[in-house]
């Protein structure tokens, strides 16, 4: 179970890396050339989109690398990148992979107590 939430976790921060690079180049790119009404208007809460952007998939990745050692600490990691890609980001087609990837990650991770290693967190 620690396996594939590490593996899990990997990919979904590298599938949300790739989510919070255009959102952020969008949010930026409205900011410098202006809105074009009905095709690019910018969202509500600029820092937000900026902020979760860059946590989120930090977060899965460090999350996904800590699932093998310590299960625990990683699985609440993979959690809060998985809730904040879902606040920032909502659940569409782009972001259903990496918000399903990293939850399902930090399922496996918290669940995960003794089977793989020796030392659980329980």
């Amino acid at each position: 179970m620690r396996n594939a939430a590490l593996v899990l976790g990997i990919i979904g921060g590298i599938v949300g890396m790739l989510v919070g690079f255009f959102s952020y180049g969008y949010t930026s790119a409205v900011e410098r050339f202006g809105e074009i009404e009905g095709l690019a208007e910018q969202v509500a809460n600029v820092e937000l989109i900026r902020v979760s952007s860059f946590l989120s998939p930090l977060l899965a990745i460090a999350g996904g690398a800590m699932a093998k050692v310590r299960a625990l600490l990683g699985g609440v990691l993979l959690l809060a990148s998985t809730a904040g890609m879902y606040y920032a980001f909502g659940f569409n087609v782009f972001t259903m992979f990496p918000i399903g990837f990293c939850g399902l990650a930090g399922v496996l991770a918290v669940a995960a107590g003794k089977p793989d290693e020796p030392k659980s967190h329980f």
